[in-house]
């Protein structure tokens, strides 16, 4: 059976502010344009909904494994379909992904790293927290962003896995912003 999260998140910024952080790092860094991909979406969708507004103008590919979050970003493409020329966010496993189905990437949030992951997705062959961050830089072209989540309650675990991916893959880490640690992408 699939490992999923049963759990709606709404925004709560003062609990979890990197979505918001994102968007004003996005801002702040004159970033438009920009080709994104976000591990997960929450069930309010701030990232997508904010990405598509024509002052930054990126398109994100978002994945959830909360099928209560997944029903919210239907609901929200039923009520404002214009939405869904520039966000688009599917229900899964990010520990199942495949690069064959994934597109290139400008910027990657990572920012759930090592909050997921358990014994459950072994059952079924899923990556490790490790070949996630390493597959989806992969799918970054150089030049881009790979960002984390210093606030996560999993960061402590996270950390070590970050210092074997950035010593696995061309990345360089550049100024950190507010909750978000920032790397570029350099070959």
């Amino acid at each position: 059976m699939l490992n999923i999260w049963d759990v709606y998140w709404g925004l709560r910024v003062e609990q979890c502010p990197c979505d918001v952080h994102f968007v004003e790092w996005l801002e702040e860094q004159g970033l438009t344009g920009k080709r994104i991909y976000h591990f997960g979406t929450g069930g309010h969708h701030y990232i997508g909904i904010r990405c598509a507004e024509p002052e930054l103008d990126c398109t994100v590919l978002g994945i959830t494994a909360s099928p209560k979050e997944y029903d919210a970003f239907v609901k929200l493409a039923i009520d404002n379909p214009a939405i869904t020329k520039s966000y688009c966010a599917y229900f899964g496993d990010i520990y199942t992904s495949n690069a064959k189905l994934l597109p290139r990437f400008d910027i990657v949030t990572l920012f759930h790293s090592c909050e997921f992951r358990s014994e459950k997705n072994d059952a079924y062959g899923a990556l490790t927290d490790l070949q996630v961050m390493q597959l989806f830089t992969d799918q970054t072209d150089i030049g881009g962003h790979i960002l984390f989540y210093t606030g996560s309650f999993a960061y402590a675990a996270a950390e070590p896995v970050i210092a074997e991916w950035a010593s696995s893959r061309p990345v360089e880490e550049v100024e950190g912003f507010k909750t978000l640690r920032v790397f570029r992408k350099t070959g």
